[in-house]
């Protein structure tokens, strides 16, 4: 089976970047460890799409929504035929939305 690119939506890039960018106020040895192997975990996804369970906030969901947690993290996506969309980066400290 081919490869699936990764994608990343706007919202997801956004707050990714603001999640990182507050662990670097604080330590930029931590927000560098905590990028690296959440990527890391992210680069491994297209190798096996269902390696992470489905996602329990999406309302409906096929088993194309799935998500994982890192670093008090969660990290939802979306399995497309051609590629796997990076959907939400929140705190697991924030209250869950479904969506």
């Amino acid at each position: 089976m081919e490869s699936r690119a990764i994608s990343w939506d706007k919202i997801a890039v956004k707050q990714f970047a603001g999640a990182i960018g507050f662990i670097a106020a604080d330590s930029i040895q931590n927000a560098e460890k905590v990028h690296s192997e959440i990527i890391k975990k992210i680069e491994a996804i297209p190798a096996n799409p269902e390696m992470f369970p489905a996602d329990k906030y999406k309302l409906n969901n096929n088993g194309r929504y799935r998500a994982f947690g890192l670093h008090r993290f969660r990290i939802a996506y979306y399995i497309a035929t051609d590629k796997i969309r990076i959907l939400h980066v929140r705190h697991t400290r924030r209250n869950p939305k479904t969506y």
